[in-house]
């Protein structure tokens, strides 16, 4: 059986996690308030920075850069897109 999440980014209950997807509090905080739908839209939008932007995962700038863009997705602020994505039509 799913859990249902409070989601900070939709405003309205949805499926949460099934597990904390990182240790820690940032973690938990994400667990108990992040719902999946948000969570796998984040992973996507993390894949393009990093793929278009070339960044190194073993910068530690690269993830604090991560962690902020993630915030600012979270909380409906702006944040950084891939420059050269172009969704596809449908």
């Amino acid at each position: 059986m799913s859990r249902t999440v409070f989601c900070r980014k939709y405003q309205k209950d949805l499926e949460g996690l099934d597990f904390p997807p990182m240790p820690g509090a940032k973690g938990q905080d994400i667990y108990e308030n992040i719902s999946r739908q948000a969570w796998e839209e984040w992973q996507n939008q993390q894949t393009m920075l990093i793929n278009e932007k070339h960044l190194s995962l073993m910068d530690p700038n690269t993830r604090k850069y991560l962690q902020v863009q993630m915030e600012r997705f979270f909380n409906n602020e702006p944040f950084d897109k891939a420059e050269g994505y172009v969704p596809p039509e449908q």
